[in-house]
């Protein structure tokens, strides 16, 4: 079985059956916090609005932020508009009918961490941003589909690059997921495209993230001054959905599914 605190050689964390536990109710504290945030995204809300009633459902769970003091960040959210592609930064930008965002949210609970993010959309859906966020959300379930024991990352990034790329969608390099558990980022990089059969072989008790961020236009992303925003370069719409996951002996299993049925914008 699976031996105490054992790391492969690529440093990557091996855990036990019982932290799979504590996994599933880090992913679900984060996970039921973007349920309960959704009914609140509409034109003419802000994004520091949102990320507050974020911060206050954290800390009415007795959780803690994992991003709030995380090299200075200051909030308990990222709040990626439009273009943004991830780490945008909330504040009192309002938002606008048609606008799409992805919220992120991370929560330590007795120690575990749990990660997630997904798609929301204020007002209504334009059939562009919709195509965009569904073939997002589908490339992550392709993903995940590729996660079982004998497997590599590369054939987790592969299942995601082929499918986004043949939707005429590009798929951002300058981020990828992470393993994570009793700390917030940890070996391996998951990289949302590669060649199968490449990169560490996947074992049982790996916990990582999946994360795809995906463009209607090129993949090229650039920061902004503020050091943490990252934006399309040719100002090309990014949707970007996240999942946190461990290995089983047979497949996967999803720390972070939504409660209530809502990971997805258009429930």
């Amino acid at each position: 079985m699976m031996g105490k605190g054992r790391q492969t050689r690529d440093g990557i964390r091996i855990y036990e059956d019982a932290d799979f536990a504590g996994m599933h109710k880090a992913g679900e504290l984060a996970a039921r916090i973007l349920d309960e945030i959704a009914e609140h995204v509409f034109p003419g809300q802000t994004t520091g609005e949102l990320d507050r009633m974020i911060e206050e459902k954290v800390d009415a769970a007795g959780a803690t932020s994992a991003t709030i003091g995380y090299r200075g960040y200051k909030h308990a959210s990222c709040i990626s508009v439009n273009h943004v592609v991830c780490h945008g930064i909330p504040g009192d930008k309002k938002l606008k009918d048609g606008d799409i965002l992805n919220i992120d949210v991370t929560v330590i609970v007795d120690g575990w961490f749990g990660d997630t993010s997904r798609m929301y959309v204020a007002g209504k859906l334009n059939r562009k941003a919709e195509r965009l966020i569904q073939v997002t959300h589908d490339s992550l379930m392709k993903g995940i589909e590729a996660v079982k024991p004998g497997n590599t990352f590369g054939d987790i990034g592969h299942a995601i690059q082929t499918y986004v790329e043949g939707n005429r969608m590009s798929v951002v390099r300058d981020f990828c997921g992470h393993g994570l558990g009793q700390v917030f980022h940890s070996p391996p990089n998951v990289l949302h495209y590669g060649r199968p059969g490449t990169g560490a072989v996947l074992e049982e008790g790996m916990f990582f993230t999946i994360e795809p961020m995906v463009n209607l236009g090129r993949p090229e992303t650039k920061v902004l001054a503020d050091d943490w925003t990252a934006v399309t370069r040719d100002k090309s719409l990014s949707a970007q959905f996240e999942h946190s996951v461990g290995v089983t002996a047979d497949g996967v299993e999803i720390f972070t599914l939504s409660p209530s049925g809502k990971f997805h914008p258009t429930y």
